[in-house]
């Protein structure tokens, strides 16, 4: 039990707070971008949900890097691994959301299926993309507080 205790301590410190408040402010803009897209613009879904990580990615970056990470390091490795980050965790989020919206919300509207997947395919990514930026991209750039 104490082992337990010391990692929800370690894994829940400052810099997951910090992920969290960057990561609200991201969500709200990635939001935008995606759901402007689709219901306004009517782009494709993954047109609209791409433009959404990869706008809101950008952001992200900067925003880990310097308040929640506060990385020196400005190195292309860094970079690379966020993109591969990225990359993963949204093939795995929305390869999980998509279908399984459509099975939850199969006798609705393909619009709202589609809403549903963004939204349930967001929530998946934010939590993957925690622990791969926070244990592989910048790993061993944190510093205590």
């Amino acid at each position: 039990m104490n082992k337990l205790k010391e990692f929800c301590r370690k894994f829940f410190d400052v810099t997951f707070w910090k992920f969290i408040l960057v990561g609200v402010a991201n969500t709200l803009f990635g939001t935008a971008i995606m759901f402007v897209f689709y219901n306004f613009l009517h782009l494709s879904y993954w047109i609209s949900s791409a433009s959404n990580y990869i706008f809101g990615s950008i952001l992200s970056y900067f925003l880990n890097k310097t308040f929640t990470f506060k990385s020196k390091t400005n190195t292309g490795k860094t970079m690379l691994r966020f993109v591969l980050n990225i990359s993963v965790c949204y093939l795995l989020a929305y390869g999980v959301a998509k279908p399984l919206a459509r099975w939850v919300f199969s006798g609705a509207s393909v619009s709202l299926q589609d809403n549903m997947a963004m939204l349930a395919g967001m929530c998946f990514f934010v939590a993957l993309n925690y622990v791969g930026q926070r244990f592989f991209v910048f790993k061993g750039t944190q510093k205590e507080e």
